[in-house]
């Protein structure tokens, strides 16, 4: 049983990946909609358990009457029918209900309703742009990731929990109330109109407050974790108090709104105290006032008793449960800001699959400012033959890095295209170009994972003497065969720590390479690819590297030029525009910039 209901709705769906809208309503209709039968199957379980609740109130007070009115020696043969059915009732009917409706909940609902909103926006967001990333905290994005499930989870969870307290409680309380005497049901409705302005008056000042602690919260772990993430730089530069005093500013915001929030709710509980205590002395003074002229049974007076006390300590629960709900609404509403962002770079619309059979590039006419007027590149063009090499020379902010990321595809091109083997990159997904092309980056970052997965990244289906044989090509046996996490776990099966931070630099690059000679794409792009090496490792590599460009379409970025003077042509930018092109002999012969960058280099480095 706990297993159908827990399958009921798969958490981990394949649907398209698509935008969340906008609209808040839309906006949590998008996640709700796979579970909506279940909700509607709660909804009537909930109601169905109340009704019966109520119901036991009434006949309890039929019962005292019954005992008042009857006699002893005849009352179960007048009354045993009854007494049995209410006991079936009781007995049987309520729990059975109450299986089904905590099956639907809990098995149902509220883990897979959070884990599938989860699952969801992270499908979305990993299809973001690299600006998407860079403009915020990562730590803060999966905060909203986290918030915002748990909060459409509990604002829809809630909001069924609520539709039923008013649909059957008080409608079927006020029912009960003017059928023994419709003077008991005034207490009853002067409460109800003083309750709802006690939450129109605070759960708007609660939804308020909410949104605000929401941001200050996914702010101050923002903060925290990007002081974990980076806290080698904490250490080097001996930063301890200034990211202590970073991370308290976050913290006193955040302390802030919950001080507000707290005041709010002492309020608001004085409040709900007195009104219920009213609600109370009211009704039994009322009805034994009534009683004493004769107009009200003693078995009514302990049904609205019973009721009234039943109906103070839900209307606690139901105010504080639309607390939450608001408070809900408040985390959705910010979650969704940062969530249904639209995708800045995504695949058009029936877009194709990359086929690369040559490996030909061209830029043709390509501009691309970074959303300014001007700068970085500006009609460019430069033509990449089928297995050339190419390596890119120029100082630091030349626009190198910018052309490989648009060849990437990580922006969109303001003017121009790219195409690779006559096919646009803006025509196709953005999966199949970049499964055609493997990249080495001079800041090589891991995935906190095993060494054997961080290899076969690019293959995820390699076999173990495939990645073996990689990580032997790239030099990194002999170190990988020596490592050893603190769970214990050796070699390939060792964890390398947050973005690789257990290994040296030049081992990480190694890590690096071997995973491009396992993905064995037909591009390759090397950024500074030995500039973490040693010169003794880098030249044990250098062969393997000359191998791995073999028959491929190379482009090579370095600032180290005896790395790529080998390469078939060089292309020197300055400002986004190429100055100077031709090998490295012809490049030298012309005496001007990379003649001079040639001359300047010493130990490795370029002077900008």
């Amino acid at each position: 049983m706990f297993d159908f209901f827990e399958r009921v709705v798969p958490p981990f769906s394949q649907d398209q990946v698509e935008r969340p809208p906008q609209a808040l309503s839309k906006f949590v209709w998008h996640y709700t909609k796979p579970f909506r039968f279940l909700l509607v199957a709660l909804l009537l379980t909930s109601a169905t358990i109340a009704a019966i609740e109520v119901y036991m109130f009434s006949a309890i007070g039929e019962i005292i009457d019954w005992t008042q009115t009857s006699d002893p020696s005849t009352f179960f043969d007048v009354h045993g029918a009854t007494l049995i059915k209410i006991s079936l009732l009781i007995i049987i009917c309520w729990p059975a209900l109450t299986f089904i409706d905590s099956c639907i909940e809990h098995q149902g609902l509220l883990g897979n309703f959070a884990m599938q909103i989860r699952w969801r926006s992270h499908r979305y967001l990993l299809r973001q742009s690299s600006v998407f990333f860079a403009n915020d905290f990562s730590g803060r994005i999966a905060t909203k990731v986290m918030q915002t499930a748990l909060s459409i989870r509990d604002s829809i969870v809630s909001l069924n929990g609520l539709v039923v307290y008013v649909a059957v409680y008080f409608s079927s309380s006020i029912i009960i109330f003017f059928n023994n005497d419709w003077r008991l049901a005034v207490p009853l409705l002067v409460w109800l109109a003083s309750y709802l302005l006690v939450m129109r008056f605070f759960l708007p000042k609660l939804k308020k407050v909410s949104t605000q602690q929401s941001d200050a919260r996914s702010v101050m772990t923002g903060r925290v974790v990007d002081a974990y993430t980076n806290i080698q730089t904490v250490k080097m530069f001996s930063s301890n108090e200034a990211e202590e005093l970073y991370a308290k500013e976050s913290m006193q915001t955040m302390l802030e709104s919950v001080y507000i929030q707290m005041r709010l709710v002492t309020k608001l509980n004085v409040t709900l105290v007195s009104i219920n205590a009213l609600l109370i002395c009211s009704t039994l003074g009322l009805g034994i006032w009534l009683w004493s002229g004769s107009s009200l049974t003693a078995g009514a007076i302990a049904v609205s008793g019973a009721l009234t006390l039943r109906l103070q300590a839900m209307s606690q629960w139901f105010i504080w449960e639309l607390a939450r709900l608001f408070e809900a609404i408040g985390t959705t509403q910010d979650g969704l800001n940062t969530i249904a962002q639209e995708t800045a770079v995504k695949d058009e619309k029936g877009a194709t699959t990359l086929k690369v059979t040559c490996g030909d590039i061209s830029f043709n006419k390509v501009s691309f400012h970074y959303g300014k007027n001007s700068g970085v590149i500006e009609n460019f063009d430069l033509s990449i033959k089928s297995g050339e090499r190419v390596g890119l020379v120029g100082a630091s902010g030349a626009g190198k890095s910018t052309l490989v990321n648009l060849l990437l595809r990580l922006y969109d091109l303001e003017d121009g295209s790219i195409v690779i083997d006559n096919q646009n990159i803006s025509k196709v997904s953005q999966d199949s170009l970049r499964q055609n092309i493997a990249m080495v980056t001079q800041d090589t970052s891991l995935l906190h994972r095993t060494i054997r997965e961080n290899i076969a990244y690019g293959k995820p289906e390699a076999t173990e003497q495939e990645i073996l044989s990689a990580a032997k090509l790239a030099k990194a046996d002999d170190f990988i065969h020596q490592l050893e996490d603190n769970e214990g776990n050796i070699g390939l099966d060792a964890k390398v720590g947050e973005r690789g931070v257990k290994l040296s630099g030049g081992q990480r690059q190694r890590i690096a390479i071997a995973r491009v000679i396992l993905k064995n794409a037909p591009i390759l792009i090397l950024d500074e690819a030995t500039s973490a090496l040693d010169s003794e490792v880098e030249a044990a590599i250098q062969e393997q590297l000359e191998d791995l460009m073999h028959g491929k379409t190379v482009l090579a970025i370095a600032h180290r030029l005896s790395t790529i003077a080998k390469m078939d042509k060089l292309i020197v930018l300055n400002k986004g525009k190429i100055v100077e092109s031709g090998t490295h002999q012809q490049l030298l012969e012309m005496n001007g910039v990379y003649a001079r960058f040639w001359e300047r280099q010493s130990g490795g480095f370029i002077s900008d």
